[in-house]
């Protein structure tokens, strides 16, 4: 202790000593903390007393905020000696810079935590962008947020400055809260739409400062906690936990926790630092002196980590000559106040801004206004009219008002402005005016980003944002605010960069970290405002229009919105698009100036407007009041603005049910068969609890029971059971089950099936059915296959492995697969579980079995009965979609089919958009009423592989035949498969000249968005119809004939005569939107076609490639990936597609667009599986991109095994004896290779030597490949073990094992994994990853492993077999020869891997890597590597299941077991990624110290490579040693040898052998001799390790 008088003054956020301290003997540990937002420092003595601490913002520029720290600190504790470590997600480039230790963050926190609350059983930390949960209750489990920064601090400063205050401020607003509204949690900017518009409608600002809270701690729990309650004692800390009690309130509502168990530590914001000093294991001191001098040495040096891009202007001169070119581009102007006459209005409410234009009689634009709106809209418009008033001479008469924009109808309402309209027809009125011939505009506004394709001056497509606003204006500005700039100082700086940073073209999540990172790396702030103007302009190219072809812009393109008035935005567009475009000088305005004129359009020849005059509208009184609606089960709270005299706004409601009926408005008697079909699926009568022979059943109303329950209602109440349904969902439902969601980015559809699971377990039936369902029955014979999405069929088992209450000995959870498509396999399989498993159960004591044995006579027929019911529910809804369409006829009205799944039939999922379609006069229809009428044109492009897609192909083909219906189609945020179907409904629709409209729903519940969409849509079709009466008038149109469509009860529908009752045809021509595959012919081959591969796995594609073009296959395998193909695959893939696809198509697409291959004779080579997963569908996207690239003629050859997939290619022939035994060979000798070379690699004496062992021996193997014999192969293999075996090593296996685990494809390529293995190696360990044989095993195994299952054919059965027994007859001699070796195990079984699968889950999950992933797992944990990284894409939808979903239950049974599950994205942060990697090697160190890991003991505590689980990885170990191996590093480079041959192993006949370089001198090393010279670099080595 320094003195025992001391206590520390609070000085702002410095806290330092009341007493001058005598230090010199003191052994102090200083810790910094660089954080996303803040650089806290911490100097604590050795009893971990506190005697100096300090934290500042950094706004990102971490070197002078750490100088100017040290400099303040200085003062107090002078230059004594300290330990010093460094922590936080900006610390690694510090410590590297000032050359001190770095300690992973939360086991910086985790120490901190140890030390000062050891109570703790879960801590919750919040940082600027980084959320924690570190679990102390079982071991220690750490959680750390993966691709999504939302719910953090950065996201509630976002937040705040909506609100126009800081976090303190919206912490002072909450106090007053009255209600929560739903906000998104997943996601700022989802949250962002949420908010905006609730200010925009005039909610109270303390309501939503809750509910912003309320939102953090729900993207907390959710996104973290994965399944791992969040028990007993609660620590919170970091700086939003410590001084936000609101913030704290809402997680102790959230948490149900009471004053004992909240544990909120004094100076929690410093734990970290804290936490660093304590951790720190450094022997050598430092000074401040010291450290400030380093800082100032550093000059300019810059990081590396973040890609730069091409200046914005190269020089003064290109930036003068833009200038010079935009300002000429003026609208014809007046003065208001010089101007007499009538004017017309238009004031557009937007998102975030307010716009006003005042327009003359000839349209000469008199006025502009241009500014915030501060979330308040009324205000602002108060603001506007007063300004306009004052202007306005006294002659001046208001001829007309119109409003657009969000804030639309509130200024209707309040200032009796006297019309509205959508805001994209407004910017269609006024770029016209600018342009008469425009043909596209592009509009990037607040949060709102629109694209108009127009032809002939009719908007003919319309595209805009999803439920994201991602890279929108007020992203740019909410970044220049945090930067203390004005928008306008932001553009310019960006217009001077030299360096612009590539921030991606995703999610501004994503791009905000590697903003952080970028300016920790010193990119400057215009280097960051030219990366994000590039990354806004991709956004809306890449991922809002989805440009392929720059020409679609057309030759007048007009940009507009404020994004544009930005330079840099506007340069932006033009050098990616190669094109000049048109920016008015009036970019900011245009939404208004198209509003004035439709104003002056709309006014007549002496029009006056019903505005409030100038008092009136100072004098405005707006009364609020707050109710439910009770129109429907919703019960919307709603914000009545009464503004008198009968004017009234109510905001809040979802539909337009409770937005107050306009006097006299008719009630739209048009069909909803949303409501019907509701009523249909669950409106059925259950037996009475009381009156149920065999007892209660529980169902959740979740996923396909929207498709299934008429089923499993009809079954059950035949065999005697009472049918208990959960409840309604709300957004109560999500909230009940948020603590046992394993994955964050999953869809909202399968995260609400974890409430309705604790709806049930709350009424207690019997037994909870939930089956897993492979396939649906097949509706159309034509299509490929029948399955479910991956979600669907397999969510019910993810959901017994995370529930915990479901664990509960008492309580039966039936989720089993069953096989739903085959009757008679289904009687047999329903007779084993529901009646022999149960009984079974029961007697020991789980679940209940009431009333008498089952027999299987009593299934039979209540299978038959529940089938026939099945069928009916079917017929009743062809009949209701017959009944609607005849409707429609009758009343010359117009249909919207709102197509999607059936789970989209959820009020709470589709936020009630049915309702809203209906309110503007639709009739609305399902997919499944309509899909009956027609069969989809063959083939089309998609393999169409799952059966509710199947129904969306046919209903798209049937809208595009009549006049009468259009289409919507609902897609939920994370959906993988419809980044498929979404671009094969647009084909089918646009084919035929219909619009295509698609709205993203997710957790969100801001219609705004959708109203949008849906109006703009009307006012396109309302353009369509009036031609199309035109054109019937001139009988220039006439009825087409039906052609195959048909009646619910089979028959052919007829030809419709005219009618006087219908302005147009009811049918139409519908123009073929099929797609033709082009086969890769003989005549292709024998004229010697070059064939481009993707790389998907390197070490074995290379044998692979060889042996291909020595069967006479001209085969090219193409580089490994570069930004560049990331890039172009964005460019021609859906931007919702998983990364694999993206990385597949940009390889391909970038090799076809480089003008090295002559494309008349070039095709693409690609695999496909046949299974359920989308990687069967990479075919479709190649041929999609290839056809948008005008390459269409260049066959795609499908490799697969898979039949039924209508891919033949005579010029192809893969499947040859001789051929596929050798392709065994080549991926055996890749599995072994690589093994090899990743057990030896770590514990090379001579750096460098293991990697040229393996090029050799690569070499060497592709040289033989493709005539190799089975006995040349064994000697290749057994001679490749030795070789390795006898490799010279030091210190082996004193390093933990890192394995990994994942999807195939981000598994293997070490671009799309961000070079994992040399991540994990460069952090001192050893990687571990699973073959790739192990894979195509388990693809042979299926057919046997599901039999018992879903019932499989003997015949496949046997095939599958024999498949099995070749490839691993094929491996049992390299197995032996692996275990007679001194330093390799050999390969398991692949019934071996099964069983340890299923003793977690069912081995009928086989889509994706299916069981596989998770027995490798299981594998890796038994045989000594419990630390995994299970790499998947974002939002893969198999690894929702068999990959995160089993972590939890792995933990369970294995407490050691250390597992990471990483998203890999082209937006997301690679920081963040290796943060999260180094966190699961650092508690991997931590735990082989301890001897946790099992087998492997630590055996020398002084070890480097054990003791560097704090150092960074900073191309450099602490030897100065390269820590990653070059490819061809050549160590003892003085005597011209290699790194090989430095070690002196005998290459035998391919190398010198030691006795080459040294016969005389030397001794014998193993069985290698080596020379004087190589031993005693090994011994030197051994020195530095501290070996004896």
């Amino acid at each position: 202790m320094i003195s025992p008088k001391f206590e520390l003054v609070e000085n702002g956020a410095e806290l330092t000593p009341n007493v001058q301290l005598d230090l010199s003997k003191a052994h102090l540990m200083l810790g910094i903390d660089v954080g996303s937002t803040t650089v806290k420092l911490s100097v604590i003595d050795d009893d971990g007393t506190l005697v100096y601490a300090n934290y500042e913002r950094h706004h990102t520029d971490v070197r002078a905020t750490a100088r100017s720290l040290f400099v303040k600190a200085q003062k107090y504790i002078g230059d004594a000696p300290m330990y010093a470590a460094i922590t936080g997600s900006g610390g690694m480039l510090l410590a590297q810079w000032l050359d001190l230790e770095f300690v992973q963050e939360v086991i910086a926190s985790k120490r901190a935590v140890e030390t000062l609350i050891p109570q703790t059983d879960v801590a919750i930390e919040l940082g600027g962008e980084d959320a924690k949960i570190i679990y102390f209750d079982n071991g220690i489990e750490q959680r750390m947020n993966g691709t999504c920064a939302g719910g953090t601090g950065a996201f509630i400063d976002q937040m705040a400055s909506l609100l126009k205050t800081d976090a303190t401020g919206l912490n002072n607003l909450a106090k007053d809260a009255k209600q929560i509204y739903p906000i998104a949690s997943r996601c700022g900017v989802f949250a962002k739409s949420d908010v905006q518009p609730l200010l925009n409608e005039g909610a109270a600002p303390a309501d939503i400062a809750a509910s912003i809270f309320q939102a953090v701690a729900n993207q907390t729990v959710s996104g973290l906690a994965c399944g791992h309650p969040i028990r007993g004692y609660v620590a919170f800390l970091g700086g939003p936990l410590q001084y936000l009690s609101e913030l704290r309130r809402r997680f102790y509502i959230t948490l149900n926790l009471d004053e004992e168990h909240i544990v909120v530590p004094k100076n929690a914001h410093l734990f970290v630092a804290t936490g660093a000093a304590l951790a720190g294991e450094s022997d050598r001191p430092v000074t401040f002196a010291q450290v400030i001098e380093a800082l100032d040495n550093l000059k300019d040096v810059q990081g590396s980590e973040v890609a730069r891009l091409d200046p914005l202007f190269a020089t003064e001169k290109d930036y003068k000559d833009f200038k010079a070119r935009h300002d000429q581009e003026v609208v014809p102007k007046g003065q208001l106040a010089n101007y007499h006459g009538r004017v017309f209005i238009g004031i557009d409410a937007g998102s975030t801004t307010m716009k006003a234009a005042v327009v003359g009689e000839k349209g000469e634009l008199l006025y502009t206004w241009y500014d915030n709106n501060n979330g308040d809209i009324l205000g602002t418009a108060r603001k506007i009219m007063d300004s306009i008033y004052d202007e306005m001479p006294s002659d001046c008469v208001i001829g007309h008002v119109t409003t657009t924009g969000y804030g639309e109808g509130i200024l209707i309402e309040a200032l009796r402005a006297d019309s509205g309209e959508i805001e994209t027809v407004a910017h269609l009125r006024g770029a016209k005016a600018f342009v008469p011939d425009v043909d596209f505009i592009l509009d990037i506004g607040g949060q709102d980003m629109k694209c108009l394709q127009v032809k002939d001056g009719v908007i003919e497509h319309i595209m805009l944002n999803e439920a994201c606003s991602a890279g929108c204006g007020s992203f740019i500005a909410s970044f220049a605010d945090s930067m203390k700039m004005d928008v306008r100082e932001f553009a310019t700086a960006a217009t001077k960069a030299k360096l612009p940073v590539d921030l991606g073209s995703r999610c501004t999540v994503f791009m905000n970290s590697r903003v952080k990172q970028a300016q920790k790396e010193g990119a400057t702030i215009g280097d960051v405002a030219a990366g994000l103007s590039y990354s806004v302009i991709k956004n809306a190219l890449f991922k809002v229009i989805k440009l392929r072809d720059f020409s679609d812009i057309g030759e007048h393109c007009i940009v507009q919105g404020g994004t544009f008035m930005s330079d840099a935005t506007l340069r932006a567009f033009e050098l990616l698009t190669g094109r000049d475009v048109i920016r008015p000088d009036i970019a900011g305005v245009m939404g208004a100036y198209g509003a004035a004129l439709l104003a002056r359009d709309r006014a007549g020849v002496d029009g006056v407007s019903t505005l409030l005059d100038c008092e009136s509208i100072d004098n405005l009184q707006v009364k609020l009041t707050n109710t439910h609606c009770r129109i429907c089960p919703n019960s919307c709270m709603l914000t009545i603005n009464d503004f008198g005299g009968g004017h009234r706004f109510i905001t809040g409601n979802r539909c337009e049910k409770g937005a107050g009926k306009k006097r006299g408005a008719k009630k739209n008697q048009a069909p909803n068969l949303f409501a019907y079909k509701n009523k249909l699926l669950f409106d059925r009568e259950s037996l009475p609890v009381d009156e149920a022979p065999r007892g209660t059943v529980g169902i959740p109303r979740a996923l396909n029971m929207y498709e299934n329950y008429p089923f499993w209602h009809t079954f059950f109440t035949k065999l005697g059971f009472s049918v208990i349904l959960s409840d309604q969902t709300t957004a109560k439902t999500y909230d009940a089950g948020i603590e046992s969601m394993p994955s964050e980015s999953a869809c909202y559809p399968a995260k609400l099936s974890h409430g309705h699971i604790m709806n049930l377990l709350d009424k207690n039936p019997d037994f909870i059915w939930m089956p897993c369902i492979r396939w649906e029955r097949q509706e159309d014979d034509s299509a490929t296959n029948h399955y479910n999405c991956p979600i669907v069929m397999s969510y019910p088992q993810a959901l017994g492995l995370n529930v915990d209450e479901l664990s509960d000995p008492s309580v039966e959870y039936l989720a089993p697969f069953i096989p739903y498509d085959k009757k008679s396999e289904l009687k047999r399989r329903l007779y084993e579980l529901i009646s022999e498993q149960r009984e079974k159960d029961a007697q020991a004591g789980k679940g209940r079995f009431r009333g008498e044995h089952i027999t299987r006579a009593e299934i039979d027929a209540a299978v038959d009965a529940a089938w026939q019911e099945d069928i009916n529910f079917k017929d009743q809804m062809h009949r209701a979609g017959d009944e609607a369409l005849a409707w429609l006829e009758e009343h010359d009205g117009h249909g919207i089919v709102l197509a999607g799944r059936p789970y989209h039939n959820d009020p709470e999922i589709n936020h009630a958009i049915p309702e809203l379609v209906h309110s503007f006069g639709f009739a609305v229809l399902t997919e499944d009423s309509v899909a009956h009428k027609m069969m989809p044109e063959r083939p089309i492009r998609i393999v169409d592989q799952w059966m509710y897609h199947s129904r969306l192909y046919r209903a798209a083909r049937f809208v595009a035949s009549r006049n009468d219906l259009d289409l919507i189609q609902l897609f939920s945020f994370g959906c993988g498969l419809d980044a498929l179907t979404t671009d094969q409904v647009q084909e089918i629709l646009e084919a035929s000249g219909k619009i295509y409209t698609m709205l993203k729903v997710d957790q969100v519940s801001n219609l705004g968005a959708a109203r949008i969409r849906v109006r703009s849509l009307m006012a396109a079709l309302k353009e369509q119809q009036a031609d199309l009466e035109r054109l019937a008038a001139a009988n220039l149109v006439t009825e087409a004939v039906p052609q195959g469509v048909r009646m619910a009860d089979g028959s052919l529908e007829k030809a419709r005569s005219a009618s006087s009752s219908r302005r147009t045809p009811v049918y139409r021509e519908a123009q073929s939107a099929a797609f033709e595959k082009v086969r890769y012919t003989k005549e292709m081959q024998e004229a010697g076609y070059t064939i481009l591969a993707p790389q998907m796995a390197p070490i074995h594609f290379e044998l692979v490639e060889e042996l291909l073009r020595g069967a006479g296959y001209n085969v090219v395998l193409l580089p490994s990936v570069d930004q560049g193909a990331v890039d172009m695959g964005l460019r021609y893939v859906n931007n919702d597609i998983c990364y694999p696809s993206i990385l597949v198509t940009g390889q391909i697409m970038e090799a076809v667009l480089s003008g090295k291959y002559d494309l008349t004779k070039t095709a693409v080579l690609i695999s496909q599986t046949g299974g359920g997963c989308r990687a069967t569908n990479y075919i479709a996207l190649i041929r999609k991109a290839l056809k948008d690239a005008g390459h269409p003629e260049v066959p795609v050859i499908s490799i697969s095994a898979a039949s039924g997939l209508d891919e033949d290619n005579p010029g192809f022939k893969l499947f040859k004896p001789d051929l596929l035994v050798k392709a065994v060979y080549a991926l055996l000798y890749g599995d072994l290779i690589m093994q090899l070379l990743y057990r030896v690699r770590p514990y090379e004496a001579v750096k460098g030597s293991a990697n040229e062992l393996y090029e050799q021996l690569m070499a060497d193997t592709r040289s033989k490949i493709t005539s190799i014999n089975r006995k040349g192969f064994y000697k290749q293999c057994e001679r490749t073990i030795k070789l390795f075996d006898s490799l010279p090593v030091v210190n082996d296996r004193q390093k933990p094992r890192v394995g990994v685990v994942g999807e195939i494809l981000v598994k293997f390529h070490p671009t799309a994994n961000n070079e994992l293995v040399k991540v994990i190696e460069s952090e001192g360990c050893e990687a571990n990853v699973p073959g790739l044989v192990d894979f195509f095993l388990f693809g042979l195994s299926n057919a046997i492993n599901t039999h018992k299952e879903l019932g499989t054919s003997f015949k496949s059965r046997m095939t599958h077999m024999a498949g099995i027994k070749l490839v691993q007859g094929l491996r049992g001699p390299i197995n032996k020869m692996l275990e007679k070796s001194e330093r390799f195990e050999p390969y398991p079984n692949i019934d071996e891997l099964a069983k340890k699968a299923e003793e977690i889950l069912s081995l009928c999950n086989t889509m994706g890597e299916g069981w596989l992933l998770t027995a490798e797992m299981c594998d890796l944990i038994d045989t000594g590597t419990p630390n995994i990284v299970c790499a998947q894409p974002f939002a893969c939808l198999p690894n929702h299941v068999v990959g995160k979903a089993v972590i939890k239950r792995l933990r369970q049974m294995h407490p050691e077991s250390n597992i990471v599950a990483v998203d890999y994205d082209p937006g997301a942060s690679e920081v963040n990624q290796l943060n999260r990697i180094k966190l699961m090697i650092s508690v991997a160190k931590e735990n082989y110290k301890n001897g946790v890991n099992g087998e492997f003991k630590i055996e020398n505590a002084n070890d480097p490579v054990t003791n560097e689980a704090t150092m960074p990885f900073t191309g450099r170990d602490k030897y100065g040693l390269d820590s990653v191996v070059r490819e061809s590093a050549h160590s003892c480079s003085s005597h011209r040898v290699s790194a090989l041959e430095a070690t002196g192993a005998n290459l035998g006949d391919f190398g010198r052998t030691a006795a080459d370089y040294s016969p005389n001198h030397g001794k014998s090393y193993g069985s290698i001799r080596l020379s004087e010279e190589q031993m005693a670099a090994i011994e030197r080595a051994k020195e530095k390790a501290g070996v004896k």
